[in-house]
């Protein structure tokens, strides 16, 4: 055979194993997409990495650089290879809660509620019941959930993070419901959640998360200073607080669940879901957020000075563990529990919920809704 048949020949050869070779490779890679179709996520395409968490945000644009902690929000999204974030901005119509449904609707993983108490009360009041988590980037006075839950309050990128990265934990949800005259009532979050025109007598829900009250405590934010709060934080509260202290005792016809109602004297009714205050103040020590009910403290002093003086030792005490249970004192803190409660104030008194004002009420009622929102924790 001449050398030109060997060249044919060898080259025919090469052929085969090319082809052989490529049909191996061939049946590997089917292999191959097999194994990963089998172990793809639900809902994901065999081979194309599952999306990161779509997050929305809900933001005061009130409160001091909003504008450019939406460009530092982008810049750690893009960082971070989630999907570009959706922004919404409250307004004076509508302080958050039709913006959170506008980010549930476009299909957030999380929304994030950025501004202050008032904003986590709206962005709660959407996402209540949906099993879409809430985080929280504090921007506000008392920040109220944040400090219960152990959110950086000094860092919003790192609230931010805390967001992303932690895990969910179902909450306990308070509702106060004014039972006699709600078109008095002055709530922008209860009127935007529902359908009703804002001056209707009839009964709705207002949402808080962490304290709801009235008289003393009510009194006191309701005269705040809102320049002195800008300036001075929540130190702007105990100024307001002063005018108050030789302010009458109530009559208070308070009912717990099917218990036999009560009248009680009292300078503040308060109703806790969690009971850190700003502060360093614990003043419900034994509320905790998830277990299902609420915790009640009636408060009373008498004797002026004296008795708001030893009602602060009370307060001080019971927040590192200590009860004084003497008897006849003049400045007192009593507890109980309960699933719902009713309360009657002739003549009517400030009720604040979260820090809001929400109007002067004479019947109302509070319940607890349990688990009812998740929200984003540390790990």
């Amino acid at each position: 055979m001449s050398w030109v048949g060997w060249v044919a020949v060898s080259a025919g050869v090469l052929a085969l194993v090319a082809v052989a070779l490529g049909l191996w490779v061939y049946r590997q890679q089917g292999r191959l997409r097999a194994q990963v179709a089998a172990v793809a996520p639900a809902g994901t395409d065999a081979g194309q990495a599952p999306r990161g968490q779509l997050v929305a945000f809900v933001a005061n644009p009130s409160k001091p650089d909003v504008t450019s902690l939406r460009a530092a929000v982008r810049k750690a999204a893009s960082e971070q290879y989630l999907p570009e974030p959706l922004w919404f901005e409250t307004t004076v119509e509508d302080p958050g809660v039709g913006q959170a449904r506008e980010a549930v609707a476009a299909g957030a993983d999380l929304v994030v509620a950025v501004g202050g108490d008032g904003t986590v009360r709206a962005v709660a009041e959407a996402l209540a019941g949906t099993g879409v988590p809430m985080g929280l980037m504090p921007l506000g006075t008392g920040n109220l959930l944040a400090r219960n839950l152990d959110v950086p309050l000094n860092d919003p990128i790192g609230a931010m993070q805390l967001a992303v990265d932690g895990q969910d934990k179902r909450i306990d949800v308070g509702w106060l419901r004014v039972l006699r005259h709600e078109s008095e009532m002055d709530d922008d979050i209860a009127e935007a959640a529902d359908d009703e025109p804002a001056d209707t007598d009839e009964p709705r829900d207002h949402i808080f998360l962490v304290i709801a009250g009235l008289g003393f405590d009510a009194a006191m934010v309701a005269d705040a200073d809102d320049q002195l709060k800008a300036r001075m934080g929540w130190i702007a509260y105990f100024v307001a607080g002063v005018k108050h202290l030789h302010g009458r005792r109530l009559r208070v016809r308070v009912t717990l669940d099917d218990r036999p109602a009560q009248q009680v004297r009292l300078r503040s009714l308060l109703i806790g879901n969690c009971g850190r205050l700003p502060g360093g103040i614990t003043l419900l020590p034994d509320a905790v957020i998830d277990d299902g009910v609420l915790d009640v403290a009636v408060i009373d002093t008498r004797g002026g000075i004296a008795g708001w003086a030893q009602l602060l030792g009370e307060v001080v005490l019971q927040g590192v563990g200590v009860r004084n249970e003497l008897p006849n004192k003049i400045g007192r803190i009593d507890h109980a529990r309960a699933r719902e409660l009713h309360i009657e104030v002739a003549g009517g008194e400030h009720v604040q919920v979260d820090g809001d004002i929400v109007g002067r009420a004479r019947e109302l009622t509070a319940r607890v809704d349990p688990g009812a929102l998740v929200v984003r924790v540390a790990r």
